[in-house]
């Protein structure tokens, strides 16, 4: 065991979050239609007396450097299973938004674990990795596979989906971040007199992404977690729309935001509404990124 290995992972768009009514568990079973984006963070794995992680790039001073991160639970994990010492030193690069609704935290995990396994040679085969992401959280498998997927079960439970071709999106970087289980019980709280069904995923989207259609994916584009996030955080209403008046196909939260993601018809488009955003005054930073991506890569 020599040298270091370095995986890079992108970040996620949900296309469609159908959630329904919370379990006896307090998750809820979904219908998460994912998409990865070309945003990434990286992960260095490098041979250390003990498990360390450092961090560099965007709001890194808001991530945990110890051993909460979901990071670092990953290679612990991956060393239980094989009955070694996690002694790994992960430095992690910073690029998708923290606490955004685009799965950060879980690809880092899933990078960790991939580094992980190439640098201990481990030679875990795709499903244990798979199975151990599935431990670590709902969205890592996804980031671990990349690519466009349908997340059933809590979102752990992937069947791949084909993409006919390129979609173009921004994404509105929220001042702070939202907490995912508090999104969770806010929708709760919202729907707790009504009757939620059953999540599915729409066939007119799974559609609409097959023929590459950005037109089409616009207008099937959901997200059932939206109004919880915009109960906890209205601010979010002003930037959606400045978006959709700069001339976005399309809308919404990503995930349980704060990030909020918008569809636009190609390149130029997305400069426009990414200016508009900008100069609105409704949003921190933003972003411009291409989808679908590869999965977790050891580069």
């Amino acid at each position: 065991m020599s040298g270091s290995i370095t995986v890079r992972v992108p970040a996620k768009v949900n296309v469609q979050l159908a959630v329904g009514a919370a379990r006896p568990d307090g998750f809820h079973d979904l219908a998460n239609v994912f998409l990865a984006v070309g945003l990434h963070d990286t992960v260095t794995a490098t041979p250390a007396d003990a498990l360390t992680i450092t961090a560099e790039g965007h709001d890194v001073d808001r991530i945990p450097l110890d051993r909460t991160n979901l990071a670092a639970r990953a290679a612990e994990l991956l060393a239980a299973r094989h009955g070694i010492s996690p002694d790994v030193h992960l430095h992690i690069t910073k690029d998708i938004p923290v606490a955004g609704g685009m799965a950060g935290g879980s690809a880092d995990a899933a990078a960790a674990l991939l580094a992980c396994d190439a640098l201990w040679s481990t030679g875990s085969s795709r499903e244990e990795l798979l199975d151990i992401c599935a431990e670590l959280g709902s969205d890592v498998p996804f980031s671990l596979v990349g690519g466009a997927a349908l997340g059933r079960g809590r979102g752990e439970l992937l069947t791949p989906l084909s993409v006919g071709g390129t979609f173009h999106w921004v994404f509105a970087v929220a001042e702070g971040g939202l907490s995912t289980p508090a999104v969770y019980g806010e929708f709760d709280r919202l729907t707790a007199d009504t009757d939620v069904p059953e999540p599915e995923a729409a066939p007119e989207l799974l559609a609409a992404l097959r023929d590459g259609d950005a037109t089409a994916l616009a207008a099937t584009l959901a997200n059932d977690l939206q109004p919880a996030a915009l109960s906890l955080c209205p601010e979010l209403t002003a930037t959606l729309k400045a978006g959709t008046e700069a001339g976005a196909l399309a809308a919404l939260v990503s995930g349980s935001g704060p990030t909020t993601a918008y569809l636009v018809e190609d390149a130029q488009a997305a400069e426009k509404v990414a200016q508009a955003l900008l100069a609105s005054g409704t949003c921190r930073a933003v972003r411009v990124a291409n989808s679908p991506a590869p999965g977790a890569t050891v580069l």
